[in-house]
C-alpha cells in the first residue's frame, strides 16, 4: 500500500554534461538586478548594499530545448538570459572565499516573465508571483560541471531572437559576483543539494511571439536553441 494518497509528482531534473545520472532541482532562486543596464531599462536603481532574491517553483524547471509554451494571462511574455549556478554542496553561512566549491555545475538559463503582470504587480505594490513563478518559465541548458576551466566572473553572455543579437553582455557586469551571492543567500537559507541560483539579466530584454527562435550562450557554456509556441 502506498504512503500517498495519489502518486507524487515525480521531482524536476536536468541532464548533466558527460554524466549518466541526472541533477534533480530542489528550490529556485533568482538574483534581481544583477546587471546595471537592465535595472536602468527597467525604470530601476541597482540597491548595491545586498542582492535580493525571488523564488520560482521547481517544477516549472525545464531543459532549454525544443517547444516551449508561451505563457497564458499575458500579452508581453519577455526572455532573460541568465547564469545559472547548480548547487552540490550546501551549508549555511558560507564563507565568500569557498562559496564556489559549493557549485557543482553551471548552465545557460531564460527566467521567463510575465512582463505585463509583474508591472502591475509593481504599481500596487504586490508580490510578483504571478510574473516570475510560472510554468516553464525556468529554461535551462545541459548543465556543465564546475572545475573544468569554466569561470563564472566574466566571459560573454547573450541571447539571439530570430537571428537577431538581442543581449549581450560580460559576466564581469554583475553587480553581484556568483560568490557573494552564494555567501549572502546562505544567510538567509541553508543551502541545499539540488539548489539553482539564476544570477540575473543583462539588459535587451524583451517579448516572444509564436514561432520565434531563441539562441543562448554563454563563454564557455553548452548553448541551448528552443522555439515558443
Amino acid at each position: 500500500m502506498s504512503d500517498y494518497i495519489f502518486q507524487p509528482v515525480a521531482p524536476a531534473s536536468l541532464p548533466i554534461e558527460g554524466v549518466q545520472q541526472r541533477f534533480p532541482v530542489h528550490r529556485v532562486f533568482c538574483v534581481g538586478r544583477n546587471y546595471e543596464a537592465h535595472a536602468k531599462e527597467m525604470g530601476n536603481e541597482v540597491d548595491r548594499s545586498a542582492p535580493f532574491y525571488f523564488m520560482k517553483s521547481a517544477h516549472h524547471i525545464a531543459l532549454a530545448v525544443g517547444e516551449q509554451p508561451i505563457a497564458s494571462r499575458t500579452d508581453n511574455y519577455h526572455y532573460e538570459v541568465e547564469l545559472v549556478m547548480a548547487i552540490g554542496k550546501g551549508g549555511r553561512d558560507i564563507d565568500q572565499a569557498a562559496a564556489l566549491d559549493h557549485v557543482y555545475a553551471y548552465a545557460v538559463g531564460l527566467d521567463m516573465t510575465r512582463r505585463d503582470l509583474q508591472a502591475a504587480a509593481k504599481a500596487k505594490g504586490r508580490p510578483w508571483d504571478t510574473a516570475k513563478n510560472v510554468e516553464s518559465s525556468g529554461l535551462v541548458s545541459v548543465l556543465h560541471p564546475a572545475g573544468k576551466g569554466f569561470d563564472p566572473n566574466r566571459g560573454e553572455i547573450g541571447l539571439k531572437q530570430n537571428e537577431q543579437v538581442v543581449q549581450r553582455a560580460d559576466l564581469s557586469e554583475q553587480v553581484w559576483r556568483p560568490e557573494e551571492i552564494i555567501a549572502d543567500l546562505s544567510r538567509y537559507y541553508c543551502l541545499q543539494p539540488g539548489d539553482l541560483i539564476f544570477t540575473g539579466t543583462p539588459a535587451g530584454v524583451g517579448a516572444v511571439a509564436s514561432g520565434d527562435r531563441l539562441v543562448g550562450w554563454i563563454e564557455g557554456l553548452a548553448d541551448f536553441e528552443l522555439v515558443m509556441v
